[in-house]
């Protein structure tokens, strides 16, 4: 079994089992396999419970007691998906990671992330009994086979890793943290192309304390993360590879958390990255990534495995897992200092929001409402050509082209284009043919009109506009629908929503820095969702602090807030808002912390929910494409890819169809 570091607590779920008896437990495997059929149960239950050395003596008594193989018997008695996890699990570590790459570099094709996963999270150490196994194992080198599958930067930055040679010395040179900082912006940012050598020799060589501090100091000296600059530099496995290798300096735990999130969510299980992750980390760091996985995905692990796998196989990942964490309900010290360290990033990132529609060079007004009259015009209608205009001109050339059409023709372009268009593409045009601000107050007017409100596009809008687009869509709303909008929701909703519903709407959050004590507002955020040691003032005076907090204080003095309340709690204020509070009121406090935290990253996420499962939400998709087609829909597909390893692209084009497709294509503007 793995040895934590002198002084760390054991963090693996499988432990050494008390009165082992490795001639008993051959026995009893044996018998499991003995005749007709095999007790699967038996088999499972014996080798989960049992650490990776005390297989390997079970091995070797198999095989004095009987003469006979262990794992090849394993191998003939089970199959699929079990038999794949029992025979990982009677490999020594090392050799199991020799297995995997093997099989990664052999036959047609090169399986990269799987050499990414396991070069670039393993200590040198691990990587130094990789290479002795490999060569033990199938009397070959490692690095010869690497170098012969795969190639250019990608390959060399696999065979520096593939050294073993990474500093392990955790005294810093601040100098020499500088030095580093200076090179790698030098390498990518201010250069004309990108200088892959220095990324790979600073990030394949230097210890994990320095590089801690070097993407500390890169983020304070450029405003971006170490991320955003390696996703703009680097490309393809290679970029991926590096991305990999600044995750696991940051936290190994999360890198893998991260992992198994992405092998069992959506459709289809990705059972050989299930495995290997649930096998490897076992008796290493599972209890940390089981902490991290509950806190960033809101369900623990134990349950995703539960209701992703079945039978045998999903009884011995069960017991790799070793507990469920939905049954503690807590919050976990390690995850908190992921969440602190998020806060962080989220304060000092410096973000450049980028649209996807631009202004149409060489724009001529005249002749687009000449072409959309004439697509328009006479028995049927040419949607390819409204489409190709319409999302190819920026807002502001919209609202020149209905002028112009008016002025040409006489007639309202609007009007002419509901009656020619339908269904969701007509809702797709004529909201882009739209002011923003009017767009918005018309999303706002049919929440609320009709039996029922949609609370959520309600909060969706609200939550997420700045001051200058709110007071815009107030003068909107009451100019399109005579009454002002405060009335409206007054009217249409109720209790502690419709007040803060009411204060977002007032558009009057502080645009400053930190200008007030960070410490006084985290602590009345901890006092409402009571976990604070003490408690002060009545809960409606705290409760109305609490909403005043939220709804009018700066983005940038709120970051510092939440980074606070984790610091002063353990807890991470999102997390304890889902867990303390229920309905329309939790709703949009997480919609305004999600949107103080990363704004880009909660439309992605929004846009993903409207076309997950059956069926797609046409309403939402449309509204989030429109409104932040300008804005900053280019930062939500960078978002969008890295949160759920596909597209923004992909996602449409597998989730919609026809001319709708094709317009939401043209919003999307590229294929990531």
């Amino acid at each position: 079994m793995a040895k934590p570091a002198q002084g760390a607590r054991y963090r693996g779920s499988i432990h050494d089992f008390p009165n082992f008896d490795p001639s008993q437990d051959a026995e009893t495997l044996y018998n499991a396999m003995k005749g007709f059929g095999s007790d699967k149960e038996a088999i499972l239950e014996l080798i989960t419970s049992r650490s990776n050395r005390q297989r390997q003596e079970i091995c070797q008594n198999y095989k004095s007691l009987y003469g006979k193989d262990l794992i090849a018997d394993l191998k003939y008695e089970l199959t699929g998906k079990f038999e794949r996890l029992i025979v990982g699990l009677m490999r020594p570590p090392a050799y199991g990671d020799a297995k995997e790459i093997k099989d990664a570099v052999s036959g047609i094709g090169t399986d990269e992330k799987c050499l990414t996963e396991i070069l670039a999270s393993r200590t040198n150490e691990q990587i130094h009994q990789l290479v002795a196994a490999y060569k033990d194992a199938y009397e070959r080198d490692l690095e010869a086979d690497v170098i012969g599958d795969t190639s250019g930067h990608f390959q060399k930055m696999l065979v520096v890793l593939l050294q073993g040679t990474r500093e392990e010395d955790d005294v810093v040179s601040e100098d020499l943290v500088h030095q580093d900082v200076q090179d790698l912006y030098e390498a990518g940012e201010l250069k004309w192309g990108t200088d892959e050598a220095q990324f790979i020799y600073i990030l394949g060589n230097r210890s994990k304390q320095h590089l801690r501090l070097v993407f500390d100091e890169y983020l304070k000296t450029t405003g971006k993360p170490i991320e955003a600059s390696i996703r703009g530099e680097l490309s393809g496995d290679f970029e991926k590879l590096m991305l990999a290798v600044v995750k696991c300096i940051r936290s190994t735990p999360e890198y893998f958390a991260e992992r198994l999130f992405k092998a069992m969510k959506g459709l289809g299980t990705r059972d050989n990255t299930l495995i290997r992750i649930m096998v490897s980390r076992s008796e290493l760091d599972m209890l940390d990534i089981r902490e991290i996985f509950r806190t960033k995905y809101e369900k623990s692990l134990y349950s995703m495995i539960k209701n992703d796998t079945s039978g045998e196989y999903k009884k011995a990942l069960l017991k790799l897992c070793g507990g469920d964490d939905d049954a503690a309900g807590q919050f976990f010290p390690e995850a908190a200092q992921v969440a602190y360290q998020m806060w962080e990033l989220s304060a000092v990132a410096r973000v450049e929001l980028k649209g996807t529609v631009h202004p149409a060079g060489d724009f001529n007004p005249d002749a687009d409402a000449k072409a959309l009259r004439k697509a328009m015009k006479g028995l049927g209608t040419d949607e390819d050509t409204i489409i190709d205009i319409v999302t190819r001109r920026s807002n502001a050339q919209r609202q020149q082209i209905r002028q112009t059409f008016k002025s040409h023709f006489g007639r309202d372009l609007m009007v002419d284009l509901k009656s020619e268009l339908s269904g969701d593409l007509a809702r797709l045009i004529l909201g882009l043919m739209m002011p923003p601000a009017h767009y918005d107050a018309k999303q706002l007017k049919k929440a609320m009109e009709g039996a029922g409100t949609d609370e959520k596009a309600l909060i969706e809008i609200l939550a997420t506009r700045t001051n200058a687009e709110i007071r815009a869509i107030n003068e909107a709303y009451k100019e399109d629908y005579h009454k002002s909008l405060e009335d409206a929701l007054s009217s249409d909703t109720s209790g502690h929503f419709k007040r803060i519903l009411i204060s977002l709407a007032t558009g009057n959050r502080e645009e400053g820095g930190e200008d007030r004590t960070r410490q006084e507002d985290a602590k009345v955020a901890a006092e409402i969702l009571e976990i604070a040691d003490t408690s002060s003032g009545d809960k409606t005076s705290l409760e109305t602090r609490f909403m005043t907090i939220l709804c009018t204080r700066s983005y940038q003095h709120l970051r510092r807030v939440f980074q606070e309340f984790v610091k002063m709690t353990n807890y991470d204020v999102e997390h304890t808002i889902k867990k303390e509070m229920s309905g329309d009121v939790r709703d949009v406090f997480v919609a305004i912390v999600q949107s103080v935290k990363n704004k880009p990253l909660f439309f992605a996420d929004k846009l993903y929910k409207s076309m997950k499962g059956a069926g797609t939400d046409e309403k939402t998709l449309t509204r989030i494409m429109i409104s932040r087609s300008e804005i900053d829909l280019l930062n939500i597909r960078r978002e969008f890819i890295e949160k759920y390893d596909k597209s923004l692209h992909q996602a449409i084009e597998g989730d919609t169809s026809g001319h709708f497709l094709k317009a939401l294509l043209a919003i999307c503007g590229g294929e990531d």
